[in-house]
């Protein structure tokens, strides 16, 4: 299957990652279950969740694509940034279209007009993030590596400041009464903690790798 293809039905997956949208995670079973089908959280999930800040949700973001990571360091932290970008959007059109309702205050106007543009601008980092992970293979190795992974890292963490951003616009008390504040930031901080769990993963695969890198090429897992 092609880059494009895969990436595809990652971020359509996704959907399958807890949907709450509040801060405190409810602990996650030991197996998910979607339609018809049941996931089973493997050792080397659970291992690689161990270096997550939320390791429960973790765990039930990355479990139904347990067949996809396999042992591969590159593919967990691939699959993560597609359950992040697959997030990110998803609050993005949420954002948007409380953003387009009637009856709102300036004020609120303005704080979903700022946090519209910091999902755009953090889903957009998100996919460059998504793309730059593609070409990461079995041939590059050495400064090349180093580069392409700094790129991603950069992006990634880009990406969570801006997400953070938008949910402290509404943590402001000018915005007290705002029907929609408490909803709002549950969800983007929500969307930041999945954020936060790619980034580390994506870091726990560049810090693995990087000390085989100044030797020879080798495979990357």
């Amino acid at each position: 299957m092609s880059n494009s293809g895969t990436l595809f039905l990652l971020v359509f997956f996704s959907f399958h990652c807890l949907t709450s949208s509040t801060t405190a995670i409810a602990p996650a079973p030991a197996v998910v279950a979607a339609p018809n089908t049941t996931f089973v959280t493997t050792p080397f999930i659970k291992e690689a969740c161990r270096a997550t800040r939320y390791y429960l949700l973790c765990i039930q973001c990355l479990t139904p694509f347990s067949k996809i990571v396999k042992q591969s360091e590159r593919q967990i932290a691939r699959v993560a940034l597609a359950v992040s970008l697959g997030k990110a959007r998803s609050a993005a059109v949420f954002v948007t279209k409380l953003a387009s309702a009637k009856r709102l205050q300036p004020r609120e106007y303005q704080a979903l007009k700022d946090c519209m543009n910091n999902m755009a601008d953090s889903v957009d980092q998100l996919n460059q993030s998504m793309q730059e992970m593609g070409r990461v293979n079995n041939r590059l190795a050495g400064q090349d590596f180093i580069w392409r992974m700094s790129n991603v890292q950069t992006w990634v963490s880009a990406a969570l400041t801006d997400q953070n951003t938008c949910s402290d616009g509404f943590s402001g008390r000018y915005l007290y009464g705002a029907k929609f504040k408490v909803i709002v930031r549950r969800r983007v901080l929500y969307v930041a903690q999945v954020t936060s769990n790619a980034l580390a993963l994506v870091n726990r695969f560049a810090s693995r790798y990087r000390p085989r890198i100044n030797s020879a090429p080798s495979t990357v897992p």
